[in-house]
């Protein structure tokens, strides 16, 4: 079986702030998450960092809530099943 899945990316950003927004739907379930990066004023603009660390940050949100929810489906198919 083979199955393939989109993540839509949103990324919104100005002069100091890059946000990320990313949504995910697998098998009727819903995940979404943000990321956030802030330019040091110090800094250089250089919009692609700023663009990496929000989408990688909120990759990270994605993956901790898929890693909950499948958590939650093991320990309910354990109890379900004993």
């Amino acid at each position: 079986m083979q199955q393939e899945l989109d993540i839509h990316v949103h990324i919104d950003e100005d002069e100091d702030q890059t946000l990320a927004f990313l949504e995910l739907n697998l098998r009727g379930e819903h995940f979404e998450a943000t990321g956030r990066a802030k330019r040091n004023p110090h800094d250089r603009p250089m919009p692609v960092i700023g663009e990496e660390l929000a989408v990688a940050r909120a990759l990270g949100g994605l993956t901790a809530q898929m890693m909950e929810a499948a958590q939650s489906k093991i320990e309910q198919f354990l109890t379900t099943t004993y």
